[in-house]
Protein backbone atom coordinates (compact mmCIF):
# COMPACT_ATOMS: atom_id res chain seq x y z
CA UNK A 1 0.00 0.00 0.00
CA UNK A 2 1.85 3.54 -0.98
CA UNK A 3 2.35 5.89 2.00
CA UNK A 4 0.27 8.65 2.00
CA UNK A 5 1.49 11.96 2.00
CA UNK A 6 0.46 12.86 5.48
CA UNK A 7 2.70 15.03 7.89
CA UNK A 8 2.66 14.74 11.76
CA UNK A 9 0.68 18.11 12.27
CA UNK A 10 -1.55 17.10 9.49
CA UNK A 11 -2.44 13.92 11.70
CA UNK A 12 -3.16 15.65 14.74
CA UNK A 13 -4.96 17.85 13.35
CA UNK A 14 -7.16 15.53 11.98
CA UNK A 15 -7.53 13.52 15.59
CA UNK A 16 -7.97 16.89 17.16
CA UNK A 17 -11.12 17.66 15.11
CA UNK A 18 -12.49 13.93 14.79
CA UNK A 19 -12.17 14.00 18.77
CA UNK A 20 -14.27 17.42 19.11
CA UNK A 21 -16.37 15.38 16.31
CA UNK A 22 -17.32 12.23 18.08
CA UNK A 23 -17.52 14.55 21.67
CA UNK A 24 -20.72 15.95 20.31
CA UNK A 25 -21.98 12.39 20.09
CA UNK A 26 -24.07 13.79 17.18
CA UNK A 27 -23.71 11.76 13.94
CA UNK A 28 -21.57 13.53 11.10
CA UNK A 29 -24.48 14.30 8.92
CA UNK A 30 -26.14 16.18 11.23
CA UNK A 31 -22.85 18.56 11.80
CA UNK A 32 -22.99 18.85 8.16
CA UNK A 33 -26.18 20.29 8.23
CA UNK A 34 -25.80 22.62 11.29
CA UNK A 35 -22.88 24.35 9.06
CA UNK A 36 -24.87 23.90 6.07
CA UNK A 37 -22.07 21.61 4.53
CA UNK A 38 -22.12 18.53 2.49
CA UNK A 39 -21.20 15.43 4.59
CA UNK A 40 -18.12 15.26 2.14
CA UNK A 41 -17.04 18.64 3.10
CA UNK A 42 -16.72 17.79 6.61
CA UNK A 43 -15.08 14.76 5.84
CA UNK A 44 -12.20 16.70 3.59
CA UNK A 45 -11.85 19.25 6.59
CA UNK A 46 -11.28 16.34 8.81
CA UNK A 47 -8.80 14.32 7.28
CA UNK A 48 -6.98 17.67 5.81
CA UNK A 49 -7.69 17.34 2.33
CA UNK A 50 -8.61 20.86 2.29
CA UNK A 51 -11.89 22.62 0.66
CA UNK A 52 -12.05 24.63 3.58
CA UNK A 53 -10.97 28.05 4.83
CA UNK A 54 -9.45 28.89 8.62
CA UNK A 55 -12.56 30.65 9.36
CA UNK A 56 -14.66 27.57 8.21
CA UNK A 57 -12.68 25.34 10.64
CA UNK A 58 -13.02 27.89 13.29
CA UNK A 59 -16.68 27.62 12.71
CA UNK A 60 -16.71 24.14 12.69
CA UNK A 61 -15.02 23.63 16.03
CA UNK A 62 -17.30 26.48 17.72
CA UNK A 63 -20.32 24.48 16.60
CA UNK A 64 -18.69 21.47 18.46
CA UNK A 65 -18.51 23.33 21.19
CA UNK A 66 -14.30 22.53 21.81
CA UNK A 67 -12.58 24.13 24.36
CA UNK A 68 -11.15 27.30 23.71
CA UNK A 69 -7.81 25.88 24.54
CA UNK A 70 -8.53 22.84 21.63
CA UNK A 71 -9.70 25.71 19.03
CA UNK A 72 -6.92 27.57 19.70
CA UNK A 73 -4.46 24.79 19.32
CA UNK A 74 -6.28 23.12 15.88
CA UNK A 75 -6.54 26.78 14.68
CA UNK A 76 -2.87 27.14 14.76
CA UNK A 77 -2.23 23.84 13.40
CA UNK A 78 -4.43 24.39 10.22
CA UNK A 79 -2.21 26.52 7.97
CA UNK A 80 0.73 24.27 8.09
CA UNK A 81 -1.06 20.99 7.80
CA UNK A 82 1.39 20.41 4.98
CA UNK A 83 4.73 21.51 6.85
CA UNK A 84 6.90 18.68 7.23
CA UNK A 85 9.26 18.64 10.58
CA UNK A 86 7.80 19.57 13.66
CA UNK A 87 10.38 21.29 16.54
CA UNK A 88 7.81 21.97 19.48
CA UNK A 89 9.42 24.63 21.76
CA UNK A 90 7.54 23.89 25.32
CA UNK A 91 9.33 26.43 27.64
CA UNK A 92 10.49 25.64 30.77
CA UNK A 93 9.45 21.82 30.94
CA UNK A 94 8.12 19.85 28.37
CA UNK A 95 3.74 19.48 29.01
CA UNK A 96 3.08 16.17 31.09
CA UNK A 97 0.95 14.75 28.15
CA UNK A 98 3.10 14.42 25.16
CA UNK A 99 0.11 14.32 23.05
CA UNK A 100 1.94 13.78 19.58
CA UNK A 101 3.95 11.10 20.40
CA UNK A 102 0.66 9.21 21.77
CA UNK A 103 -1.36 9.72 18.86
CA UNK A 104 1.65 8.49 16.67
CA UNK A 105 2.19 5.30 18.68
CA UNK A 106 -1.02 4.57 18.58
CA UNK A 107 -0.59 4.28 14.68
CA UNK A 108 2.66 3.29 14.36
CA UNK A 109 3.86 -0.49 13.07
CA UNK A 110 7.08 -0.35 14.01
CA UNK A 111 9.46 1.36 17.02
CA UNK A 112 13.25 1.62 16.72
CA UNK A 113 14.56 3.52 20.13
CA UNK A 114 17.71 4.53 20.50
CA UNK A 115 19.08 5.17 24.03
CA UNK A 116 23.26 5.75 25.62
CA UNK A 117 22.30 7.19 29.07
CA UNK A 118 19.56 5.65 31.12
CA UNK A 119 16.80 2.98 30.08
CA UNK A 120 14.63 4.12 27.14
CA UNK A 121 11.05 5.57 29.14
CA UNK A 122 9.10 3.39 27.13
CA UNK A 123 10.74 0.21 28.88
CA UNK A 124 11.35 2.23 32.50
CA UNK A 125 9.28 0.89 35.72
CA UNK A 126 7.24 3.30 37.64
CA UNK A 127 9.97 4.00 40.30
CA UNK A 128 12.48 4.04 38.30
CA UNK A 129 10.56 6.75 35.91
CA UNK A 130 9.71 9.02 39.51
CA UNK A 131 13.66 8.80 39.77
CA UNK A 132 14.22 10.34 36.40
CA UNK A 133 11.52 13.12 36.75
CA UNK A 134 13.04 13.88 40.17
CA UNK A 135 16.19 14.64 39.10
CA UNK A 136 15.19 17.29 36.81
CA UNK A 137 14.98 21.15 38.00
CA UNK A 138 12.74 21.87 35.51
CA UNK A 139 10.00 18.86 36.63
CA UNK A 140 7.92 20.27 39.42
CA UNK A 141 7.76 18.26 42.38
CA UNK A 142 3.70 18.05 42.31
CA UNK A 143 3.36 17.10 38.23
CA UNK A 144 5.84 13.94 39.12
CA UNK A 145 2.79 11.59 39.78
CA UNK A 146 0.94 12.59 36.70
CA UNK A 147 3.60 12.48 34.55
CA UNK A 148 4.74 8.98 35.65
CA UNK A 149 1.20 8.03 35.02
CA UNK A 150 1.24 9.94 31.40
CA UNK A 151 4.74 8.36 30.57
CA UNK A 152 2.39 4.52 31.61
CA UNK A 153 -0.49 5.33 29.02
CA UNK A 154 2.61 5.71 26.22
CA UNK A 155 3.70 2.49 27.42
CA UNK A 156 0.43 0.65 27.46
CA UNK A 157 -0.68 2.41 23.78
CA UNK A 158 2.08 0.54 22.61
CA UNK A 159 1.34 -2.76 24.72
CA UNK A 160 -2.55 -1.88 22.84
CA UNK A 161 -1.50 -1.54 19.50
CA UNK A 162 1.22 -4.51 19.36
CA UNK A 163 3.93 -1.80 18.24
CA UNK A 164 6.92 -3.87 17.33
CA UNK A 165 9.81 -2.81 19.07
CA UNK A 166 13.34 -3.08 18.98
CA UNK A 167 15.49 -1.19 21.43
CA UNK A 168 19.38 -0.44 21.32
CA UNK A 169 20.38 0.80 25.02
CA UNK A 170 24.23 1.29 25.99
CA UNK A 171 25.52 -1.26 28.36
CA UNK A 172 26.62 1.91 30.85
CA UNK A 173 22.64 2.55 31.24
CA UNK A 174 22.13 -0.92 32.81
CA UNK A 175 24.82 0.16 35.79
CA UNK A 176 23.67 4.01 36.17
CA UNK A 177 21.60 3.58 39.35
CA UNK A 178 18.79 5.50 38.82
CA UNK A 179 16.35 5.63 42.15
CA UNK A 180 19.48 3.19 44.16
CA UNK A 181 20.15 -0.09 43.79
CA UNK A 182 16.84 -1.43 44.83
CA UNK A 183 15.12 0.62 41.79
CA UNK A 184 18.07 -0.48 39.31
CA UNK A 185 17.38 -4.14 40.65
CA UNK A 186 13.58 -4.09 39.81
CA UNK A 187 14.36 -2.17 36.33
CA UNK A 188 16.77 -5.00 35.29
CA UNK A 189 14.30 -7.46 36.14
CA UNK A 190 11.63 -5.89 34.34
CA UNK A 191 13.62 -5.16 31.15
CA UNK A 192 14.30 -9.42 31.17
CA UNK A 193 10.31 -9.94 31.46
CA UNK A 194 9.56 -7.70 28.86
CA UNK A 195 11.42 -10.09 26.81
CA UNK A 196 8.96 -12.39 26.99
CA UNK A 197 6.62 -10.36 24.56
CA UNK A 198 6.44 -11.21 21.51
CA UNK A 199 6.94 -7.57 19.85
CA UNK A 200 9.87 -6.21 22.16
CA UNK A 201 13.63 -6.99 21.24
CA UNK A 202 16.20 -5.29 23.33
CA UNK A 203 20.00 -5.19 21.89
CA UNK A 204 22.80 -4.20 24.51
CA UNK A 205 25.33 -1.90 22.74
CA UNK A 206 28.26 -3.32 25.05
CA UNK A 207 31.37 -0.35 26.56
CA UNK A 208 33.56 -2.29 24.99
CA UNK A 209 32.99 -1.16 21.47
CA UNK A 210 34.10 2.24 22.81
CA UNK A 211 32.75 5.40 20.86
CA UNK A 212 29.70 4.53 18.40
CA UNK A 213 26.80 5.64 16.01
CA UNK A 214 24.34 6.53 19.28
CA UNK A 215 26.71 9.18 20.64
CA UNK A 216 25.34 12.09 18.94
CA UNK A 217 22.00 11.62 21.49
CA UNK A 218 18.84 9.03 21.96
CA UNK A 219 16.05 9.42 19.57
CA UNK A 220 13.08 7.39 18.43
CA UNK A 221 12.10 6.32 14.95
CA UNK A 222 8.47 5.39 13.85
CA UNK A 223 7.32 3.71 10.93
CA UNK A 224 3.52 3.48 10.10
CA UNK A 225 1.48 1.17 7.70
CA UNK A 226 -0.47 4.21 6.09
CA UNK A 227 2.19 6.94 6.74
CA UNK A 228 6.13 7.77 5.93
CA UNK A 229 8.45 7.47 8.63
CA UNK A 230 9.55 10.03 11.59
CA UNK A 231 12.01 10.17 14.05
CA UNK A 232 11.20 12.13 17.27
CA UNK A 233 13.99 13.43 19.12
CA UNK A 234 13.06 14.56 22.96
CA UNK A 235 15.06 17.36 24.87
CA UNK A 236 14.30 19.08 28.43
CA UNK A 237 12.03 21.44 27.41
CA UNK A 238 11.78 20.73 23.77
CA UNK A 239 9.93 17.96 20.93
CA UNK A 240 11.52 17.22 17.77
CA UNK A 241 9.71 15.65 14.77
CA UNK A 242 12.18 14.90 12.14
CA UNK A 243 10.20 13.74 8.60
CA UNK A 244 12.31 14.68 5.46
CA UNK A 245 13.07 12.09 3.73
CA UNK A 246 17.13 12.27 3.86
CA UNK A 247 17.19 13.32 7.27
CA UNK A 248 15.29 9.92 8.49
CA UNK A 249 17.60 8.28 6.07
CA UNK A 250 20.10 9.49 8.33
CA UNK A 251 19.06 8.12 11.53
CA UNK A 252 18.27 4.77 9.81
CA UNK A 253 21.91 4.53 8.63
CA UNK A 254 22.65 5.17 13.05
CA UNK A 255 20.50 2.02 13.68
CA UNK A 256 22.55 -0.18 11.15
CA UNK A 257 25.64 0.97 12.38
CA UNK A 258 24.12 -0.26 16.07
CA UNK A 259 23.24 -3.49 14.63
CA UNK A 260 26.36 -4.00 13.60
CA UNK A 261 28.18 -3.80 16.77
CA UNK A 262 25.00 -4.28 19.94
CA UNK A 263 25.16 -7.92 21.19
CA UNK A 264 22.49 -10.46 19.55
CA UNK A 265 19.00 -10.91 21.27
CA UNK A 266 20.11 -14.13 23.62
CA UNK A 267 23.63 -12.27 24.70
CA UNK A 268 21.76 -9.40 25.49
CA UNK A 269 19.06 -11.34 27.39
CA UNK A 270 22.32 -13.13 29.22
CA UNK A 271 23.54 -9.78 30.07
CA UNK A 272 20.74 -8.90 31.65
CA UNK A 273 20.50 -11.82 33.92
CA UNK A 274 23.84 -12.01 34.80
CA UNK A 275 23.44 -8.19 36.21
CA UNK A 276 20.14 -9.23 37.88
CA UNK A 277 22.09 -12.21 39.56
CA UNK A 278 24.42 -9.91 41.13
CA UNK A 279 21.49 -7.76 42.73
CA UNK A 280 19.97 -8.96 45.88
CA UNK A 281 16.18 -8.02 46.70
CA UNK A 282 17.64 -5.34 49.27
CA UNK A 283 19.37 -3.32 46.84
CA UNK A 284 23.07 -4.05 47.57
CA UNK A 285 25.28 -5.44 45.27
CA UNK A 286 26.59 -8.93 45.73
Amino acid sequence: MPKRDSTVRGREFGYGVQAVVDATGLPARQIAEKLDWHESKLSSAINGRGGVTHIEVALLLGICQASPAEQTHLLSLYPATEEKGWWQQHGKSSPILLRTVTENLKVAKALVGVQTHVIPMLLQTADYMSAVLMASPTVPASEIKDRVRAQLAMQEAVRQHQVNCIFYVHESALHLEVGGTEVLAGQVFHLFLMLASPNISIRIVPSSVGAHAGLAGPFTSLTFERYAPLVWVETANSSLFVEHKEAVAGYVSIVGALESISLDAAESKALLVRLHEKLDPSGRRN
